[in-house]
């Protein structure tokens, strides 16, 4: 069989598959918005065909997710609180172009970078803030319930003392497609269980009339291709900072599914490349109706394990969703809420990781507070509030790590030409009397400056030299602040100061700073060796008469 067959052939089954995961999933989605379901049906067609043709991933499935659908549900909701479906459409429409069109104008601005800004560790405490917010907003839905939305804590009390209310026939639906997603999934992990489950709910409303038993169903949905969608204008002030927060989300959830699932035989993921991708996507999507999308690590991950080897598999799912709007509509009415909701919760839980709070406080406690923090910061201010709360944390860290650098004392090892930091392990390591080399570690910059300058006066004070060398080969840069501060430091310093291996660009500074011409070109040293050995010259040369 001709190998091209074979590969279509592998690809139009991981197609099928993803497409039996991701069509109930998307609809669900679009619920958690408080969006109708078709709209999960428009986010699975457009920006999946949109993508396929101009992303460089293989296999990336970019439609809605379940942090994307949390935030636009909180956009919407801040916008348009009393939930009119026209306004609503129209808001859906204009948050997905804004979001389209940043990350567009992101790849213009060369961003690719972005989405790095925030931490592993920050990102995790993100999304388990948002799982537990996605939990509380669909457990109402397995009990029958219904209340108003304030703020997390608020919400959670309101469920508790409306639980006697709880719907026994809701609740017996939840509770079987929950036993059921749970037990496909854990029997064959990527399974079409959604779909299996989505199809005995509506099989079981049929029958048994589930509507006319009290339990919610999904009602009328729109038979045929969606209808042009504009944005509207007047929005756009509003909409423009959750539709930021939700743009970065969108690229950091698909460069980092699309980076998880490429394989060795792969082209490399163009970071640009994607925001152009996923722009474009979005762009397309919100014409007709589709809410924010981007890539998925659950929806790819099904891809990658049904067989999937090119963009084929996620064209051929969009052509099922196209299927669905034309000939499935009417039966998709019958499916109850409950089981939308289940299938969200199954789906959702994932974002919340324990173990991955536990690997983090092993490695490092700064970086669990950190986490923690910002899940505490999506459930007490919000899941868009959230995000800058990610991003700030992330960048405080940072400053935080970068502003206490390493300064270390190098000496030689005994009987070896390898220089090394001073420390308690290696005892034996000489150095010259007279002579204190100090290596700066990573760059310096105004908030570690001054950092830096203190540990070397200490040091100076402490082993009072003739000659200090500043070895700078592991200052990769040096920003003015710290090399203004480099200078007037130099000046005070009684003892003789040479600089030694200066990268190409802190020696470019220091030549455009004139501290060359001051210190004199013979005090600007190849490396460390270099000034231990004129050192040495320098005290084996017999003192004049």
């Amino acid at each position: 069989m001709p190998a091209g067959t074979t590969g279509f052939r592998a690809d139009a089954v991981a197609g099928a598959t993803a497409a039996a995961v991701v069509l109930p999933k998307a609809m669900a989605y679009a619920t958690v918005a408080g969006l109708p379901v078709a709209v999960g049906l428009y986010t699975a067609f457009m920006p999946a065909i949109v993508y396929g043709l101009l992303g460089s991933s293989r296999v990336l499935s970019v439609t809605s997710t379940t942090t994307l659908a949390i935030l636009t549900g909180a956009e919407l909701g801040t916008v348009i609180p009393d939930g009119d479906p026209a306004r609503t459409a129209a808001a859906c429409a204009t948050l997905t172009a804004l979001v389209g069109a940043m990350l567009v104008a992101a790849r213009l601005l060369k961003l690719g970078a972005v989405a790095d800004f925030i931490s592993l560790p920050v990102l995790t405490g993100f999304k388990a803030g948002i799982g537990l917010v996605i939990l509380l907003d669909q457990l109402p839905k397995l009990l029958g319930l219904h209340i108003g939305k304030q703020s997390f804590f608020a919400d959670a009390v309101s469920l508790v003392q409306r639980l006697p209310e709880t719907s026994v026939p809701t609740l017996t639906v939840a509770g079987m497609t929950l036993a059921a997603l749970i037990g496909m999934e854990r029997l064959k992990p990527h399974s079409p269980a959604p779909l299996v489950t989505v199809a005995a709910a509506i099989a079981a409303s049929w029958l048994l009339d589930l509507g006319a038993r009290g339990v919610p169903i999904v009602g009328p949905i729109p038979q045929g291709l969606p209808g042009l969608s504009l944005p509207d204008p007047a929005l756009v002030q509003a909409l423009l900072p959750g539709a930021a927060g939700i743009a970065l989300m969108s690229f950091a959830e698909s460069i980092a599914a699309a980076r998880a699932f490429v394989a060795t035989s792969d082209p490399p993921i163009d970071a640009n490349r994607e925001l152009v991708a996923t722009g474009a996507a979005n762009l397309a999507g919100a014409f007709l109706g589709a809410m924010p999308a981007g890539g998925g690590t659950s929806q790819t991950g099904v891809v990658r394990a049904a067989g999937g080897r090119t963009q084929t598999a996620s064209l051929l799912a969009a052509a099922a969703a196209l299927a669905t709007m034309l000939i499935l509509a009417p039966i998709l009415s019958l499916l109850p809420h409950a089981t939308l909701a289940a299938v969200v919760v199954v789906y959702s839980v994932g974002l919340i990781q324990p173990g991955e709070f536990r690997a983090i406080l092993k490695v490092r406690q700064m970086e669990f507070r950190w986490a923690v923090m910002a899940a505490i910061g999506v459930l007490v201010f919000g899941t868009l509030q959230g995000i800058v709360i990610a991003v700030a944390l992330s960048l405080v860290g940072l400053a935080i790590q970068t502003a206490r650098p390493t300064v270390a004392v190098i000496g030689r090892k005994r009987g070896a030409d390898v220089l090394r930091p001073v420390s308690p392990e290696h005892p034996d390591d000489e150095t010259l009397d007279g002579l204190l080399i100090v290596r700066p570690v990573g760059r310096l910059y105004f908030a570690n400056a001054q950092n830096v300058g203190d540990k070397i006066r200490l040091l100076i004070a402490q082993h009072r030299p003739r000659v200090v060398t500043l070895d700078f080969s592991r200052v990769p840069d040096i920003e003015y602040s710290a090399l203004k501060m480099l200078q007037e430091g130099i000046r005070r310093t009684e003892a003789a100061v040479w600089l030694a291996g200066l990268n190409p660009g802190v020696l470019d500074m220091v030549r455009r700073s004139g501290l060359d011409e001051e210190l004199g070109p013979d005090r600007l040293l190849f490396n460390a060796r270099v000034a231990m050995q004129r050192y040495q010259d320098m005290q084996d040369k017999p003192a004049p008469d």
